[in-house]
């Protein structure tokens, strides 16, 4: 059976349509991107796991920076309050992550991982990056690590909304 023809580089993926000017459109790439990564993520730990990716996210930043507040962690996902208070409750429930009463101020609350939360972000994070290397063979180590530091840099220039 003949192998169908590669898509030029400025056609959508899997219907090969034109994408004309979007091709040249780093946040239409980005999006288009995103659909894979979280396909990715889904595929190799999500499903399993019952982890949606920004609970990965909550996890592994909770994980990174013990005792963050949730206000914090809202703000450094861009996520709004109500939202983050859903999530942090449901990996909450599910023992993954655990809520402290500040010391000097009861109002306030801090977040730290348990030892459950940590042992998924662990399988979670090795299944990921190698869903990674799996998905897209066509990025060298180097690829990746540039496409990486390009991504990040866009990302920190986020605009307040």
């Amino acid at each position: 059976m003949p192998m169908p023809p590669r898509p030029l580089p400025d056609t959508t993926p899997l219907a090969r349509l034109e994408e004309g000017e979007l091709y040249g459109i780093v946040g239409y790439q980005i999006a288009q991107a995103a659909v894979s990564t979280v396909a990715t993520f889904v595929h190799a730990a999500g499903r399993d796991f019952d982890l949606r990716p920004v609970e990965f996210t909550i996890l592994v930043i909770v994980k990174n920076n013990p005792d963050v507040t949730p206000s914090r962690l809202a703000k450094a996902i861009a996520v709004k309050a109500p939202n983050i208070t859903t999530w942090i409750n449901r990996l909450e429930k599910r023992g993954l992550v655990q809520r402290q009463m500040g010391i000097t101020d009861k109002r306030n609350q801090h977040l730290r991982t348990t030892s459950a939360g940590n042992a998924i972000i662990k399988e979670t994070v090795d299944r990921v990056r190698k869903g990674e290397r799996e998905d897209w063979p066509d990025l060298s180590v180097g690829e990746r690590g540039i496409l990486v530091e390009l991504l990040h840099k866009i990302a920190r220039k986020r605009r307040v909304v």
